[in-house]
């Protein structure tokens, strides 16, 4: 994988820009919409899609993290600077909406898949902000922020409460464990694109432990029997005013 720092020499000041390889920020794209269209086509009667739905989905979480990335850091959103960004994501929806039928019964696929695009989106975000000369902290909240940014923006959109759709998965605590681990790597002078694998990596089995072994903050527990509590209590309600209860 080549990283590295490039220099505009346009202005009174030379601008660094950061180089993420074109295939590896189309695969987290394409990783990225797959994985979006898969949680799209999984709703059903009056919240359920059609395939221009389900494309915005996938897009939203293939190019979101890009987008919000590039927007904390004041420079050019690299997912609009070329065709390939939208043509992958709409194509990845497309893959994922035809195939979410096997997929679906492949849930470890659909965990795994998830956990490698959060790591990708924190690993990018976070490697480009230290290159751009970010302090440490700053450079961990953006690359977190672009991990989750993807699926911050589903759920606002499909209208679902975004705390409650991570509950047990540790999903912006993996994220941030990854980050940390990148912003440590870079400050003993690891090569950026080993720093970058090691983060993506250290999310992934974090995020996949988290699902697996169903570990969860107690903030997040308490969401989830609040959450179960409200729909036993509607179940409840709906079963009481049947006349065939009566």
């Amino acid at each position: 994988m080549r990283w590295g720092v490039r220099t505009a020499k346009m202005g009174t000041m030379p601008e660094p820009a950061f180089i993420i390889p074109l295939w590896a920020d189309l695969l987290g794209v394409g990783l990225g919409g797959i994985q979006g269209a898969l949680f799209a086509s999984g709703f059903r009667g009056q919240r359920r899609l059609d395939f221009l739905g389900v494309a915005i989905i996938g897009i939203l979480i293939g190019m979101g993290g890009g987008l919000i990335r590039d927007l904390l850091l004041g420079v050019a959103p690299a997912t609009l600077q070329s065709n390939w960004y939208l043509i992958t994501a709409a194509g990845a929806a497309l893959i994922g909406m035809l195939l979410a039928g096997i997929f679906g019964r492949l849930n470890r696929v659909i965990v795994g898949l998830d956990a490698v695009v959060i790591g990708m989106f924190g690993a990018f975000g976070t490697s480009k902000a230290l290159a751009l000369g970010l302090p440490a902290i700053p450079a961990l909240f953006i690359g977190v922020a672009a991990a989750v940014g993807g699926g911050v923006l589903r759920d606002v959109m499909m209208g679902l409460p975004v705390a409650i759709m991570h509950v047990g998965s540790l999903y912006a605590v993996a994220a941030a464990a990854g980050c940390t681990t990148i912003v440590i790597a870079d400050a003993f002078g690891l090569d950026t694109g080993i720093a970058a694998i090691i983060g993506i990596v250290v999310t992934a089995v974090i995020r996949v432990l988290a699902v697996i072994f169903d570990v969860s903050l107690p903030e997040q527990r308490m969401l989830h029997r609040r959450k179960v509590a409200a729909e036993t209590a509607a179940i409840t309600i709906i079963r009481n005013e049947d006349p065939r209860n009566s």
